[in-house]
């Protein structure tokens, strides 16, 4: 089940807060059950199978959490007196079960993680090596082929912040099982994030008030989300599309087709982050922002502070601190950032294209520290910055676009051929053929450069834009009934 399909807009989220609402006077908790039943029947709709798997992981997560947490660990003997140790004394056997339960708590999470998401993908590799060496003996016969669980990625990073900061101190354990369950499996930011750290939810699990600005901003944040995926990335993604899958293309087909691709994951992902945001509002909660204008950036560094901000914040805190972070020098620092988005492609997709992606991010990331401390007073003109950064990012989206290693370097080679001044008009003109297109295209490029963000425009609500607000997301919806492409670009990670 999508945000933006009918079933999820006229029934299940009409459901889901009339149920919820007419729990407003009940428990914390009642409420909070209420949002796991809701949480698994978005997740199984589709593929209820994978349920299991999700209730497993979250569970084993809960007791480990509690084995972690554990202010005092008593010992016995069969006719002997109980023995009780504090658990952060050095060198004890509490000590040692706090590390056991967080390593089994990891391992358990990424070997899941891991057999889903990459069992295909290596044995494809091995087979491709073996077939290289001339080893087909080697190879490895298979009929089984995994599927790929919605959301896999996003509810794993999750729960590893919550075990991890409960080991670490920063967030006490949850005692109930519901809470903890409505954290992982709540339906707002269950299949795409935001990746929302533990701390930031729990008292909000806890203790919450549904007000009517939070209804209405909710609610706003919702329709202008889903005005963007059906009214702009939909549209840019059929010229990304017809680009990227066309058996030739000229260099300005590739630019367009590029361009457009890198408006359509921005639309597509930042509008799903603003309906996660605005249901969660919906339903009292305060989730953290997940986009600030990523095209407007003047470096790479600058983009990653813009782009999917919970996931840099994860990976920064949960993988490129525990590498070292800049703590060991700055020659480890780079390494450690290489290594990071080397990973952070990892996690997008078991692809070489992600581990390229990967890899073109970590390097750019790394010679940009690299050059600040080189040359500290050398800063380029903004105008220039912000051109070879986005430069940067859309030849990194080919990558993520393109179905294969091999098709996303003959891409890159359209993208590099001189385009003759004289056949622009014939290019043109062909774009213009499809002029419902067009003006999506030239809309969405518009917005992006000129455009408010959600977040700030959506502080101050007055009558006009609420107005103005329901007119667009009736638009969206009209046009959500007329549209056959409509996919979520996010959700295959």
């Amino acid at each position: 089940m999508v945000f933006s399909s009918h079933l999820f807009l006229f029934y299940f989220l009409p459901l889901a807060l009339a149920g919820y609402y007419l729990l407003a006077r009940a428990s914390q908790r009642m409420r909070n059950l209420w949002l796991v039943l809701t949480g698994y029947l978005f997740y199984g709709w589709a593929e209820p199978r994978f349920l299991a798997l999700m209730f497993a992981t979250t569970t084993l997560d809960w007791l480990l959490s509690l084995v972690i947490a554990r202010d005092r660990w008593c010992f016995w003997k069969v006719g002997g007196p109980v023995r009780c140790l504090e658990p952060h004394t050095a060198n004890n056997p509490a000590s040692a079960t706090r590390k056991r339960a967080l390593l089994l708590s990891v391992l358990s999470n990424l070997t899941a993680l891991g057999f889903f998401k990459y069992f295909n993908f290596g044995v494809e590799t091995w087979n491709q090596l073996a077939a290289a060496f001339g080893a087909s003996s080697a190879a490895l016969q298979t009929t089984m082929h995994v599927v790929l669980p919605l959301g896999i990625s996003f509810y794993t990073f999750q729960a590893l912040s919550y075990i991890v900061d409960v080991y670490r101190g920063e967030a006490e354990a949850m005692e109930n099982f519901v809470d903890f369950s409505c954290f992982v499996s709540m339906f707002p930011h269950l299949v795409a994030g935001p990746i929302l750290k533990f701390s930031f939810l729990a008292e909000q699990l806890k203790s919450r008030t549904l007000t009517l600005d939070k209804f209405v901003r909710g609610g706003a944040f919702f329709l202008l989300g889903l005005s963007k995926k059906v009214l702009l990335a939909n549209p840019c993604g059929q010229i990304a599309d017809a680009a990227f899958d066309g058996a030739s293309r000229t260099a300005f087909e590739a630019w367009t087709g590029a361009v457009a691709y890198a408006m359509q994951i921005y639309f597509d992902f930042s509008g799903y982050s603003d309906m996660a945001i605005g249901l969660g509002l919906l339903f009292g909660f305060v989730f953290a922002r997940n986009f600030n204008a990523p095209y407007a950036a003047t470096s790479l560094t600058d983009f990653w502070r813009r782009w999917h901000i919970s996931l840099s914040a994860w990976l920064r805190d949960y993988l490129y601190i525990p590498l070292g972070g800049n703590r060991l020098g700055e020659g480890r620092a780079c390494l450690n950032v290489f290594l990071t988005m080397l990973l952070g492609g990892l996690w997008h997709g078991a692809s070489w294209n992600f581990i390229v992606w990967g890899v073109l991010h970590g390097g750019v990331l790394a010679a940009e520290r690299i050059g600040r401390r080189v040359f500290p007073a050398v800063t380029p003109p903004p105008v220039v910055a912000r051109v070879f950064t986005l430069g940067v990012v859309l030849v990194g989206w080919v990558f993520f676009r393109a179905a294969s290693l091999t098709e996303a370097l003959e891409y890159l080679r359209a993208m590099s051929r001189v385009f003759p001044t004289n056949s622009l008009p014939e290019a043109l003109g062909g774009l213009s053929q499809q002029s419902y297109l067009q003006a999506h295209f030239i809309l969405s490029a518009a917005i992006v450069c000129f455009g408010r963000q959600t977040w700030e425009w959506t502080q101050t609500l007055t009558v006009p834009k609420v107005l103005g607000v329901l007119c667009l997301g009736g638009l969206a919806v009209v046009a959500l009934l007329t549209q056959d492409y409509n996919p979520f670009i996010y959700f295959i990670f």
